[in-house]
């Protein structure tokens, strides 16, 4: 069977200029920080047209590290998607406060700004907005809500760093995933459309005193060696990942372009059944398509109908958060009066979409099974 996001052919693709800039790294003997993590931030900074990068070591730890810079403390309540991978509510959860789970809107997958208003308390301290299989949350609504009530927003683009959004602010144009929350975090975890080869991510603000206390919190609570500010953690980038994800830059607008033809001819096929509906991207977004996720009235059915067709699938994600054993007990609340996370649970299973994919092939495949 073919492989879900085909890293094997990507990297023969990129296979000489990978080379030379491994062998680079190993020779320099710099392998922690040094010129390469240091360039690849400003690559990244310039990219997304932000003040800010830094990079460290996972998604899941630029969570934290963004929620620690932001103050979070045991008590405070954050509002968290309902319909997500773990790691926004576990990161909240593991700093002791108490994850609020929003429902989502039932086509486009992306938190529900009503829900949002619904679950908003005297605890409430910010609104987590994950930008799901690559495309960016409503954050002109949510920008209005936490306005409002006094909250920070942070942007969760794990999946959808070079995705973008229309500004409302006129004549500013459309904004990069990673400059739409006070403060934005990505992963470059193997598979997501830019990654590494191993745990790797990036935090990103346009706030210069949020920057120096993400920084100082990834390096032990260190701004000068040995004099511990705060208690912080060890979360860094190393500099061979570094100088794989710079190589993949060069080439990474033309891998969307790619990935966003792919997923245009799967909506062609697909248009003919009215019983399978792709995740819609609102007016305004572009999306990276970390996955193509359809919503399938008889989900195990069609599973059946991609095992035939011997089509690799996943299903993101098989039940909502709050749901998860991990939660019960905890005083998380859970917006129960749509249910559209529980409703998406049941009927999303993603195909694969990268820019090494031969969607044709595919689409071939499930044609002589339909």
């Amino acid at each position: 069977m073919m492989p879900f996001a085909n890293l094997t052919a990507q990297r023969e693709a990129y296979k000489s200029e990978l080379e030379e800039a491994e062998n680079a790294v190993l020779d320099s003997g710099c392998y922690i920080g040094g010129p390469a993590v240091a360039d690849l931030e400003r690559k990244l900074a310039d990219f997304c047209g932000i003040e800010h990068a830094i990079t460290c070591g996972s998604g899941t730890e630029a969570l934290t590290i963004a929620l620690m810079a932001l103050g979070v403390v045991p008590g405070d309540e954050v509002i968290v998607p309902d319909f997500t991978f773990i790691a926004p509510a576990e990161c909240v959860a593991f700093l002791g406060a108490v994850p609020k789970f929003a429902d989502i809107d039932p086509e486009t997958l992306q938190i529900d700004p009503e829900s949002v208003k619904a679950l908003i308390g005297p605890k409430t301290r910010g609104i987590i907005g994950v930008d799901l299989f690559g495309q960016c949350a409503p954050f002109a609504e949510l920008r209005r809500i936490a306005d409002e009530h006094g909250l920070w927003i942070l942007e969760d683009a794990a999946q959808a760093f070079g995705a973008s959004q229309e500004s409302n602010d006129s004549g500013l144009g459309p904004r990069r995933a990673c400059t739409l929350g006070d403060i934005s975090i990505t992963s470059f975890y193997p598979s997501k459309p830019l990654g590494c080869y191993g745990d790797g991510g990036a935090i990103f603000t346009s706030d210069a005193r949020l920057a120096e206390k993400v920084r100082m919190l990834a390096n032990h609570g260190c701004r000068e060696r040995y004099l511990h500010e705060t208690v912080g953690m060890n979360s860094r980038l190393d500099a061979l990942q570094a100088a794989i994800l710079r190589v993949k830059l060069r080439h990474f607008e033309d891998e969307l372009k790619v990935r966003r033809e792919n997923a245009r001819k799967y909506n062609d096929f697909f248009a003919a059944f009215g019983d399978i509906q792709p995740q819609r991207i609102a007016p305004g977004n572009t999306s990276t398509y970390a996955q193509y996720t359809l919503l399938v009235r008889d989900r195990e059915t069609f599973i059946q109908v991609l095992d035939r067709a011997q089509v690799p699938h996943c299903i993101h994600y098989p039940m909502p958060l709050h749901r998860q054993p991990c939660f019960a007990g905890a005083g998380c609340i859970a917006d129960g009066s749509k249910n559209h996370a529980e409703i998406a649970s049941q009927k999303a299973v993603s195909l694969p979409v990268c820019a090494f994919t031969d969607v044709d092939f595919i689409i071939d495949k499930l044609r002589s099974v339909l």
